[in-house]
């Protein structure tokens, strides 16, 4: 499989979608390969010379980039915007090279270079979108780039905090004793061992309909993944590039599911409320579950983001 045209998953899980939210057939992104270290990262893109705007947009630990293009960079696509969806390494259709023991700490530095190549080619604003785990990235990136004008993320969260682990852990015991022995793990030849997402985490919130979560569990390259324990490790013991009180790069909007079981809106209260050197914003998607397939959070989501990138990445006047 080198691409998502080969790629019948999606596919399916675009069924549960609201209609209007469908990509139909000769809609799709294109496809773009772009050489990162010695991994072939796989784009997704809506490409729009006219557009004033670019928006990338990162994946969380149970997606990739074709479902959160389908959410939300297609309805931006829509309404004049350059979209570009990033497969991030070990996810999606992202060739990771031999021998790369993938870290978070390269999705963070890969999220930051991939703004510096849009931006070789051309110098339109860009602004950041992180499903879920990629809100926390795109906050990263953000702090690492210093080249963005404004950041949206479903959820902004603290792996330091011990509640923030209990609660988007599978449960207790994968909190409080997995955790732990994943960094032990990681100091070992077992550190590329790989294990289980589901196992892990709690993706059986990720969507609050049933069908559409046995999709995504079927799929090897979403939410039926499996990541190596250095990964985990890394990813559990980051520690974000700047504290929240000193982050001054660029407004910030949560939308914050109503109906989400698997990250609620207490999980990034604390670490957002810490951030007062830009300002912070909260949109509510009623109905929506964490990976959003329902009204009227769906279409809740998509135009209070438009609203927000069209207010930071708007020309500032002269006086």
């Amino acid at each position: 499989m080198t691409t998502y045209a080969q790629q019948p998953v999606w596919r399916e899980i675009q069924k549960f979608l609201p209609e209007a939210y469908q990509i139909k057939p000769g809609q799709e992104p294109g496809e773009e390969w772009w050489t990162w270290e010695r991994d072939r990262i796989h784009l997704d893109t809506y490409r729009n010379p006219r557009a004033t705007v670019k928006v990338i947009l990162f994946h969380g630990l149970g997606t990739n980039g074709r479902q959160i293009m389908a959410i939300l960079g297609a309805p931006l696509a829509r309404r004049g915007y350059e979209s570009i969806a990033i497969d991030m390494p070990g996810y999606g259709l992202t060739e990771v090279g031999d021998g790369h023991l993938v870290s978070y700490e390269d999705w963070v530095q890969a999220g930051s270079d991939v703004i510096d190549a849009e931006l070789a080619r051309d110098d339109r604003p860009i602004v950041l979108y992180g499903f879920s785990a990629g809100g926390m990235l795109t906050y990263d990136v953000a702090a690492k780039s210093r080249k963005v004008k404004g950041i949206v993320g479903m959820t902004f969260f603290d792996n330091r905090e011990q509640f923030v682990r209990d609660t988007a852990s599978r449960n207790l015991f994968t909190s409080r004793v997995g955790g732990p022995a994943m960094h032990l793990l990681a100091k070992t030849p077992l550190h590329s061992m790989r294990i289980r997402m589901r196992d892990a985490i709690k993706m059986n919130a990720l969507v609050n309909n049933k069908g559409a979560l046995r999709v995504f569990l079927k799929d090897p390259t979403s939410a039926g993944n499996a990541m190596t324990t250095a990964f985990l490790a890394s990813y559990l013991s980051h520690v974000p590039v700047v504290e929240p009180e000193d982050f001054d790069v660029c407004p910030i909007l949560l939308t914050q599911p109503a109906a989400d079981h698997w990250t609620p809106l207490n999980l990034s209260q604390p670490f957002l409320k810490r951030i007062r050197k830009v300002p912070v914003k909260t949109v509510m998607l009623e109905n929506a579950g964490h990976y959003p397939l329902e009204e009227p959070g769906l279409t809740t989501m998509v135009e209070s983001i438009d609203a927000f990138y069209r207010s930071v990445a708007a020309p500032r006047s002269s006086a």
